[in-house]
């Protein structure tokens, strides 16, 4: 009977040990092998602009009408959208982002409306979100050959884009802006919350950037007549398209994924950078109530992960296992004592008889 105890003792000293190794060791392994970027990453991201805020887009057939300055529009719904997958090259430690952009204004159907569009790629860490040291890493297509196919120039980029780190800090972060072709920080401002999920705020400006110096391309250096732009005279001026942009992301910081974004874009035509004669863009873009629940509740996912492996299962199995282990000590004390033979005093028989006389 004792033996059968001390065998159940040890059996339950042994499982308890074995549940309070596993509740130390799943938030040092199993939670490094859960914090990663996933690979199922499939997200349309829509960003509006905002009611009541100014929104002027240039009206391009203007620029090309044999009569008229250049006009431009007023109060015009803008649309950006954005679809996100992961493709390949992707694996446990490195994945490749790529995300279809347009831009258009959304008062007109079809191609019509369309005023940028790109195919953006680019090869990331999945736990840094940074481009992986390569070269190139990246790559970006902004125009179409003549049957129609994108044309993509390959890139060496660095700074964050799509993600932001697993753990992201109270700090700036080197961030690649898609349009200048360039790095800049991206500071943090304030902790703030979004429907109840703490998150990071962080803003970013970029410069006015003279957009011939990134790409010199025939739209980003006119030369019309002077009353083409608006202008008195009939000789001919050269206008150069200039770019800026301030950045806003609200970021979760645990798993780094941007939840709600925004950006004030401007583009222009001028004689020089500080000069505006033809807005070709500004707006105020957001992204929209259904992009930012979408969000959401894919974080969400990400999040109860790391709660169940990170809290969750560890506090589980750490109860547990101080159950068996009492249990088993418990039981190891009762079986010893119960070993313990009890020893009687039974006087020599000739002692008693001596007695009985």
């Amino acid at each position: 009977m004792n033996s059968g105890r001390r065998m159940i003792a040890c059996i339950l000293v042994g499982l308890g040990a074995l549940l309070l190794a596993a509740a130390v060791m799943i938030p040092t392994y199993t939670v490094g092998k859960v914090a990663k970027t996933p690979l199922d990453l499939r997200i349309t991201t829509i960003a509006k602009n905002v009611p009541g805020e100014e929104s002027l887009v240039l009206d391009a057939k203007s620029l090309t009408s044999p009569e008229g300055s250049a006009k431009v529009d007023k109060n015009v719904p803008v649309v950006s959208q954005r679809f996100l997958t992961v493709e390949e090259p992707s694996g446990s430690d490195e994945m490749t982002v790529q995300a279809g952009q347009t831009l258009r204004r959304d008062d007109r159907d079809g191609d019509t409306g369309i005023l940028t569009a790109s195919i953006d790629r680019v090869t990331i860490d999945r736990v840094t979100g940074e481009p992986v040291d390569a070269s190139p890493n990246s790559s970006l297509a902004v125009t179409v050959d003549k049957s129609g196919a994108s044309v993509a120039d390959a890139l060496t980029r660095q700074g964050l884009q799509y993600r932001f780190p697993i753990g992201t800090e109270k700090k700036s972060y080197p961030y690649f802006d898609t349009n200048a072709r360039s790095t800049r920080p991206i500071d943090f401002v304030e902790e703030t919350e979004i429907n109840g999920v703490p998150v990071y705020h962080f803003r970013q400006t970029i410069p006015v950037t003279n957009m011939n110096d990134v790409v010199p391309a025939a739209t980003n250096k006119l030369t019309l007549p002077a009353a083409k732009w608006g202008l008195e005279g009939d000789e001919p001026v050269t206008m150069t398209r200039f770019y800026t942009n301030t950045r806003d992301l609200w970021v979760e910081p645990r798993t780094g994924a941007v939840l709600k974004g925004g950006e004030s874009i401007h583009l222009y035509y001028g004689r020089s950078a500080n000069q505006v004669d033809v807005t070709a863009l500004k707006s105020h873009l957001v992204f929209d109530s259904e992009t930012i629940d979408a969000q959401m509740a894919v974080t969400q996912e990400s999040l109860d992960k790391l709660d169940l492996f990170g809290k969750t299962l560890p506090i589980i199995l750490g109860i547990l296992a101080a159950i068996l282990l009492i249990a088993g000590a418990v039981l190891g004390v009762m079986s010893a004592g119960g070993s313990t033979s009890r020893r009687t005093y039974d006087p020599p028989t000739e002692q008693l008889r001596s007695t009985n006389l």
